[in-house]
């Protein structure tokens, strides 16, 4: 029999297993770019000489294997606008709110600016400037889940690159594929962070059909936390799949511990659906913010990227100082299956052995 974990992501990126790491941690992608997975590394937060730092720092201890930057494209940034400029558009009934669930919920003023500040969503000159470092440097794979990649595709495969697109809804499928996109990550409702309204076991296989005999490669997301998860995406049809709460309390993330423990408490309900976050609609744990927006006297949400400016002290102060009961982080639904601090390499080992037990299980009941 035939490895059934071997599929054409493999091939494409030359790992043993078609398993994608999303993190924001570059311990977390190093671990398991090392133990046959792949990696991509967040990086929309970090200036540009941050991201140059942390390709370096992967690059030292891959031995040349590949990986990863995901970062928000320009085309889904405003134009240029100072901090302060941004700032200033925040209407006070909205700033008033805030001021509220702050002393309401005795949250603490943050100890530093948040990393919001440096966010590429802020600008369309600011993630230019990230995005740039990405090509500089010719990382093997750039990934986007905020904004087409269409118009890098061209630049992106001249230096050699592959360039990744998430889609939430089948009709983006064909236009990512005529651009030339080298993989579509489908991304069903169960996921953390932005994502659209289609469960995962309902997107990925019209993906999937829609992608056939392109030679383009398929990726599933949205709730992957098992290797049972592992082995019903690839029955699908997909080459490998997207995950990325499954590495949120890994021994080697950097969140800390009071949050880390806050994860692994949560149960699937607790990931809920909103936009009070940061304007989009997005999935992360529920928290006394969630709570507060979520009241029918509450004003509006705000368009991106004023809401994310908003929720910026609240989300910064309840790590600073530790207050898990305040404590929220982008999660998906697959929540549940987090139930301890393990090193990355053992969850990586463990989604895999899991999925060989699904397909040894019904191979040996084709047997009889």
């Amino acid at each position: 029999m035939s490895n059934p974990l071997h599929t054409q992501l493999c091939e494409k990126l030359g790992i043993e297993y078609p398993v994608v790491a999303f993190t924001h941690c570059k311990d977390v992608a190093v671990a398991v770019i090392n133990a046959g997975g792949f990696a991509v590394l967040g990086e929309a937060m970090h200036t540009p000489d941050h991201i140059a730092g942390d390709i370096k720092w992967i690059r030292d201890r891959v031995g040349g294997k590949p990986f990863g930057i995901d970062l928000v494209l320009p085309s889904a940034a405003p134009e240029e606008k100072t901090v302060d400029e941004l700032m200033a558009m925040i209407p006070a009934e909205q700033r008033e709110f805030e001021r509220s669930i702050m002393e309401k919920h005795n949250v603490p003023a943050p100890k530093e600016a948040p990393d919001l500040y440096t966010w590429g969503g802020l600008d369309q000159k600011r993630a230019l400037n990230q995005l740039e470092v990405v090509f500089d440097e010719r990382v093997p794979v750039f990934a986007s889940g905020l904004g087409s990649p269409a118009f890098i595709l061209d630049r992106a495969h001249q230096l050699g690159m592959q360039v990744w697109g998430l889609v939430g809804k089948p009709r983006q499928v064909k236009r990512q594929i005529e651009a030339g996109t080298d993989v579509i990550i489908a991304q069903g409702y169960d996921a953390a962070g932005h994502t659209g309204q289609i469960g995962t076991f309902s997107i990925v296989p019209q993906v999937v059909d829609i992608a056939r005999g392109t030679g383009t490669a398929v990726i599933a997301a949205g709730g992957v936390t098992t290797g049972s998860h592992l082995a019903a995406a690839l029955a699908l049809g997909a080459d490998g799949v997207w995950t990325g709460s499954l590495w949120l309390a890994s021994r080697e993330s950097d969140l800390n511990q009071p949050l880390k423990e806050r994860l692994i408490e949560a149960e699937t309900e607790d990931a809920v659906f909103s936009d009070c976050i940061s304007g989009y609609t997005m999935r992360t744990t529920r928290s006394p913010w969630h709570d507060e927006w979520a009241r029918p006297d509450a004003p509006p949400v705000l368009k991106p990227p004023l809401q994310m400016m908003l929720s910026s002290d609240y989300i910064q102060g309840s790590l600073d100082y530790q207050r898990k009961d305040l404590m929220t982080e982008a999660a998906g639904q697959g929540i549940h299956y987090i139930k301890s601090m393990k090193p990355a390499t053992t969850i990586l080992n463990d989604l895999v052995e899991e999925a060989y037990d699904v397909f040894d299980r019904f191979s040996d009941e084709d047997d009889d």
